[in-house]
């Protein structure tokens, strides 16, 4: 019999526990992510954002053009002059408005606990094998579900590979469930910016 190798059951990254998780999100990815908190007022003039995983400020960067504040560090040093800092570990960070950051391979659980404890919402990019995992359900899922899973239907690339990714938020007020929304085909073209990997 032979295993299942479909494209859905194949694209999946999987890291050593230990890893730095080094894949740069790119920036039209999470453009396409604050124009769906803008077109729905959830993102305030002054308001702050925390990005504890900058990697090279690919993230941060376009959040500093929808935030008032953007304040980012991270466990290891990429070059990009942010400090490091383990957000896990240590007293809490300083609260702001928001969170938004990428979902790692081997703590995004935890990620998601100390960004619900320091901000006010939350915006996590995760692979959509996420949404089935048993672990995350049971640490995360079952008991805080996000208020929207916005879709991404351009994919991303990640270790080489093609992925299916959304972004998954968590807001200020409580829900009873996710609701789901698409960002359709060609939004990376639309939204995709000369010289962002710079």
């Amino acid at each position: 019999m032979q295993g299942n190798i479909s494209s859905a059951v194949r694209q999946q990254r999987h890291e050593p526990h230990k890893s730095l998780d080094d894949f740069p999100t790119p920036p039209w990815a999470t453009r396409a992510l604050c124009e769906f908190l803008k077109a729905r007022g959830l993102i305030g003039p002054l308001d702050s954002v925390r990005e504890p995983a900058p990697n090279r400020g690919h993230m941060a960067k376009v959040l500093a053009e929808y935030f008032d504040q953007v304040i980012a560090s991270d466990v290891h040093d990429y070059g990009a002059g942010y400090p490091i800092e383990d957000y896990l570990f240590g007293p809490p960070p300083p609260r702001t408005s928001w969170t938004v950051t990428v979902w790692p391979e081997c703590r995004g659980e935890a990620v998601v606990r100390r960004a619900r404890s320091c901000s006010g919402s939350l915006a996590v990019l995760v692979e959509n094998t996420c949404l089935a995992d048993p672990a995350a359900w049971h640490d995360v899922f079952n008991t805080d579900q996000p208020a929207y899973v916005v879709q991404l239907c351009d994919e991303l690339t990640a270790g080489g590979e093609k992925v299916a990714f959304c972004w998954l938020v968590w807001t200020r007020r409580p829900v009873d469930g996710a609701a789901l929304h698409w960002v359709p085909p060609g939004t990376r073209r639309a939204l995709e910016r000369p010289g962002v990997y710079d």
